[in-house]
């Protein structure tokens, strides 16, 4: 991609997600729910690989409202929060204050950074890597590696690009998302494996899907007007546990096989250098 489309896409981002952080309250954030939550399927899986975080340094990387980076620092790691919107920063200064943590701040493109080598424990990224130019994924998969410790994990999930369903959504979600965002696939594997030592995926998010279907059929959410994938962290599990706890055991049955895989909303991907 030529540094002009990059310099484009890089204001597109940045634009975009200073009005999202603008329109947001720090009030009505809840970190601990994010990861804790029954619906908190990718960050459950996340934090089961990154064991105690006590004293480790993590880099939060696209860390958005910084609801991740605040619940590491309640773990007890150092965190740095990277993003590329300065108004994103600004929230999440708001929101570690809220928590009483601290948060080294980052605010610049990775591309725009100077990383120390071998100095994270963990580098963690939600909902990146499909911001990201496909040229690009060489050098930033590479990049997230030189800035890890031996030993050190990094951890990504993004959307998967082959259900129809989702693809539908995400058609209709124009204003709540960035033009320039594009789903990833089972293809982008190869990058890890050619760094990383070993790399291992799980796929999200099949027949638990239904909840979006309910949020759009019965509900009446506009996509463009409710961030489907926000809104799911303040479902009550008293309320729809009794359909929604068998759709989660069924998932972790089909989407262990090849062909299901390929339906789910999305992919975490955890690497060790």
């Amino acid at each position: 991609m030529g540094n002009d489309n990059i310099e484009e896409l890089l204001q597109r981002e940045e634009a975009f997600h200073d009005e999202w952080a603008l329109s947001e309250n720090v009030d009505d954030i809840d970190v601990v729910n994010l990861f804790e939550s029954f619906m908190a399927m990718e960050n459950s899986y996340a934090m089961s690989k990154m064991g105690d975080l006590k004293g480790k340094k993590i880099l939060d990387v696209g860390a958005g409202l910084g609801e991740s980076s605040v619940y590491f620092a309640l773990k007890g790691a150092e965190v740095y929060y990277n993003d590329i919107s300065p108004k994103m920063g600004e929230f999440a200064e708001k929101l570690a204050a809220k928590y009483n943590v601290k948060l080294n701040l980052m605010i610049a493109p990775i591309e725009k950074l100077e990383l120390y080598a071998d100095f994270f424990d963990i580098i963690y990224c939600a909902n990146l890597i499909h911001h990201i130019p496909e040229s690009d994924h060489d050098y930033w998969i590479k990049t997230m590696h030189s800035s890890l410790k031996t030993g050190g994990t990094l951890i990504t999930w993004d959307p998967l690009r082959y259900n129809p369903i989702i693809n539908v959504y995400r058609k209709m979600a124009m204003e709540v998302r960035t033009i320039d965002e594009k789903p990833v696939g089972f293809d982008i594997l190869k990058v890890y494996k050619k760094y990383f030592k070993t790399v291992e995926h799980r796929e999200f998010w099949f027949t638990t899907l239904w909840i979006f279907l309910s949020y759009y059929l019965f509900r009446r959410y506009s996509p463009n007007k409710v961030r489907y994938w926000k809104r799911i962290f303040k479902e009550d599990k008293k309320k729809i546990g009794w359909w929604f706890t068998p759709l989660k055991a069924l998932d972790t049955l089909l989407l262990k096989l090849p062909g299901f895989r390929h339906m789910a909303w999305g992919i975490v991907i955890v690497s060790k250098k």
